[in-house]
């Protein structure tokens, strides 16, 4: 490869130096780049609202301890807990407030728990109807009236599904009863 005289192009030389490629400037490649991120992504607003920092500490805490209390060792604390209460029963000889202790206890976290574990299954939901809705639009041939149809009603969403089962049925009685995958 040599440079040329200008300084921002460059002539692409095969190996005998006896014929020379196209010459691409600096600011051709820029612009050919250019030209396909923006063809390929759809902008973010930048004057989005921010979200206020209460509800940002709830995501990180969500984030953090759905993480730490799916672990195996949340599970085998719990299971720890367990094993200390049933061997502190004949020590409290297994009164109603021995059993009362374990109730409230596992009643307060399932309580707590349904809350973060709800959170993070919307979290995710979103994180994949976002992603899929980028496959849909980035494919050509899928039709992008599929983006977004988890706000469809279900009456929609049965009209949709329908269609699709009608699509597979009439795909398999032109190619017989074999499995599509």
């Amino acid at each position: 490869m040599s440079s040329a005289t200008d300084g921002n192009a460059y002539v692409l030389d095969n190996a005998s130096n006896r014929h020379s490629s196209r010459i691409y400037s600096d600011v051709e490649k820029a612009r050919k780049v250019q030209a396909l991120t923006v063809k390929n992504t759809v902008p973010i607003a930048s004057n989005a609202p921010s979200n206020p920092p209460s509800i940002d500490r709830f995501a990180k805490f969500a984030a953090v301890a759905s993480n730490w209390l799916g672990s195996k060792w949340a599970f085998a604390g719990a299971g720890l807990v367990i094993v200390i209460w049933a061997l502190t029963g004949p020590l409290f000889h297994f009164s109603d407030t021995w059993q009362l202790v374990i109730n409230t206890g596992t009643t307060i976290v399932t309580f707590l728990m349904v809350f973060l574990i709800q959170n993070t299954q919307n979290r995710d939901a979103r994180a994949i109807n976002l992603k899929l809705n980028e496959l849909i639009r980035a494919i050509d041939k899928a039709r992008d009236q599929m983006i977004d149809i988890e706000n469809l009603t279900d009456i929609e969403l049965d009209e949709l599904q329908a269609k699709y089962e009608g699509i597979k049925a009439a795909w398999t009685q032109r190619n017989g009863n074999v499995n599509p995958d």
